[in-house]
């Protein structure tokens, strides 16, 4: 069945379809689509997952659909409460 995995740095975005079997899970998925040789220091196992949008604790045993894309997530570099507060507090000094 074919499913795709997807990474993105601010800079780049790949998509890339791969075949897998039925039963595969996320992250045999990943492994088989290669993408962590296309972003160096991107390491799958550590990397949160998600399918279309939504995060998946376990993809490690999640099992795949036909049609579903993977998608790996970077770290967030600050908590979003706390981005929204500064761009409030900077929007507030601005006026």
């Amino acid at each position: 069945m074919r499913v795709e995995v997807a990474y993105a740095t601010p800079e780049r975005q790949e998509i890339v379809p791969v075949e897998v079997e039925e039963g595969a899970t996320m992250l045999e998925a990943v492994r088989r689509s290669g993408i962590a040789d296309l972003f160096p220091g991107l390491d799958p196992e550590q990397a949160d997952m998600g399918i279309f949008g939504k995060v998946v604790k376990s993809p490690q045993t999640h099992v795949l659909r036909a049609g579903d894309r993977v998608e790996l997530y970077r770290p967030l570099k600050i908590d979003p409460k706390q981005a929204r507060m500064n761009r409030a507090r900077k929007k507030k000094d601005e006026g």
